[in-house]
């Protein structure tokens, strides 16, 4: 009976996973295009600091509220590491990117990302995957990143090294959330590491306030609005979630597909071209993706 109630677990706990984990890659797929806009008018730099202060506001009341208690002595190294990852590394060196190039040039990068997630993963003991998964993940990536970039030209720019920048940091910041969340929940992890980063962020941002708020569209505060609100912490509920259930390098292959909802999202509200052989290629990710899944 107890081996019958186990094996029906499992596939509840991995579609959990996996719902959490697009819920997450979702709401992330408008970032960039949403920091683009932003950046378009704001200094990037207040962009950065902005979103993680109105975030870490969030999230202190929301930990306030609930009564949460504080992490043991052991976690704030794990979540030091995580609001450099994906509170401060990956918002800034995407934002300065992106000062530079479109979202579309930027978003090849995103393919990069699942590999960097399992690479952190299996240095940190989060997950283990199984050799065949490697082989699935990698021809993932390198449709995402080979497809984009002959799309575009194959140039490089020298932004191109902010973004490798931000995909490193982020990746370690979701390896290493995506452990801690097994252990203290995704609500925690997020808002500790946001209210940890809150001093500096907070401070930064009333530096750098814009002087002239009337002369900033309202595009750019939208876009500021949604990478503070949903990129820097509604997200994070989800997708630290999946990654806990289902495995960083596993779950994380979801983000392969983040580069094509992004890209529509790209062509949707800033009116950047997507050819036609763009969501062929999607087609075959999503394959690499399911493939991968069951590999690992």
């Amino acid at each position: 009976m107890t081996s019958l109630v186990v094996d029906n677990a499992r596939p509840r706990r991995d579609w959990t996973a996996w719902a959490h984990g697009a819920v997450g890659m979702l709401i992330f797929s408008a970032s960039l295009p949403a920091t683009r806009a932003a950046v378009a008018a704001l200094d990037p730099w207040f962009v950065t600091a902005g979103r993680a202060a109105l975030a870490g506001l969030l999230a202190a009341g929301l930990l306030a509220l609930t009564r949460a208690p504080w992490p043991s002595r052991r976690d704030w190294g794990a979540l030091s590491i995580v609001a450099f990852g994906v509170v401060l590394g990956f918002p800034l060196f995407s934002a300065l990117a992106l000062r530079h190039v479109p979202s579309s040039h930027a978003m090849p990068f995103i393919g990069l990302l699942p590999l960097a997630t399992a690479g952190f993963a299996v240095l940190i003991g989060q997950d283990r995957p199984r050799p065949l998964f490697w082989i699935f993940a990698l021809l993932g990536s390198g449709l995402v990143a080979g497809h984009a970039w002959i799309a575009g030209g194959l140039r490089f720019e020298a932004a191109d090294l902010l973004m490798l920048a931000a995909i490193v940091t982020c990746g370690l910041g979701y390896a290493v959330g995506g452990k801690l969340t097994a252990r203290l929940g995704s609500l925690a992890v997020i808002s500790w590491a946001l209210v940890l980063s809150l001093p500096i962020s907070l401070a930064a941002s009333l530096a750098l306030w814009p002087a002239d708020l009337a002369a900033m569209p309202s595009s750019a505060w939208a876009g500021f609005g949604y990478v503070s609100l949903f990129s820097m912490f509604v997200g994070f509920l989800f997708w630290y979630r999946g990654l806990a259930l289902g495995g960083a390098a596993r779950v994380g292959q979801l983000q392969l597909l983040q580069t094509f909802f992004g890209l529509g999202l790209s062509a949707l509200l800033l009116g950047e071209a997507v050819g036609p052989l763009t969501w062929v290629v999607a087609g075959g990710v999503a394959l690499m993706v399911l493939a991968a899944r069951r590999a690992a």
